[in-house]
């Protein structure tokens, strides 16, 4: 479940904080007291305690300033969010050094994935919140065009380069939030999830025996264990159908319309 909503704060204020083009306060702040300070100190309360923790006078107290400080700098929590968003997309360095060999497209999708999740480990706050509408700041930008990069030389158009980085991030969620909703239940009840399940047992066995449920009674012992790489699975198996549409429009001639629909016009 969502808890928050991207873009609902002031857009034109947030961008320019985003893009550096804002007018920087020149009165009344603490001494020191950077727009980076507060998004980094509120990237940090949210990394331990949750994206409920982070609010104005929090930020403020930990900065060890009034909260009107702050304002001076962003507008409010909502604004903040999505400066927190865009710090924490920031791809780092991902160009290959001159001395290295270029991936292929597959190899630097699996390392898209990974990067994803590490992202979704990092920051879990990252799954409470509706990213519908993202609002595009420097490194939000710059981590679109690292993907793009990892697939300029694959037979695909523009729509559907796009389709593919949302399918790997959206299969990468999904796991990462099942990870993170398993780990916030176990927090919240105190129950582990030995004994969440053994707890149902004697109810599924007797489920089973009844014979009601064939397909599910006859699953392997080792069904739901938790040695199973969900997501290696689905990013393998997404790659192999990438792979065997690129072999099928390879084999075909198959040219990006994208860059053929001009060639004709005077």
């Amino acid at each position: 479940m969502t808890t928050e909503t991207t873009g609902s704060g002031d857009i034109a204020r947030t961008l320019e904080l985003m893009w550096g083009l804002g007018e920087r306060p020149t009165r009344g702040p603490k001494p020191g007291l950077t727009l980076d300070a507060i998004v980094n100190k509120a990237i940090a309360v949210a990394d331990a305690e949750g994206l409920a923790a982070v609010s104005m006078r929090r930020i403020a107290n930990e900065l060890g300033t009034g909260t009107m400080s702050l304002y001076r700098y962003v507008p409010g929590k909502a604004e903040l969010l999505d400066l927190m968003l865009d710090k924490v997309s920031d791809p780092g360095d991902w160009e290959t050094a001159p001395d290295q060999e270029e991936p292929g497209w597959r190899e630097s999708l699996e390392e898209m994935a990974r990067g994803y999740l590490t992202l979704y480990q990092e920051h879990p706050w990252l799954l409470r919140i509706n990213q519908a509408r993202t609002v595009l700041g420097p490194s939000t930008v710059r981590s679109l065009d690292a993907a793009l990069y990892t697939l300029r030389d694959m037979l695909l158009t523009d729509p559907e380069k796009i389709s593919v980085i949302i399918s790997v991030q959206s299969l990468v969620a999904g796991v990462a939030r099942m990870a993170a909703d398993a780990e916030e239940a176990a927090e919240q009840t105190g129950l582990s999830h030995a004994d969440f399940w053994g707890a149902q047992e004697p109810f599924l066995d007797v489920a089973m025996e009844s014979g009601r449920f064939p397909l599910v009674a006859a699953l392997s012992e080792d069904t739901f264990t938790q040695e199973f790489d969900h997501l290696a699975f689905g990013v393998q198996h997404l790659l192999a159908g990438l792979e065997a549409l690129m072999r099928a429009r390879e084999a075909a001639g198959w040219q990006n319309p994208d860059t053929t629909s001009g060639q004709d016009r005077d």
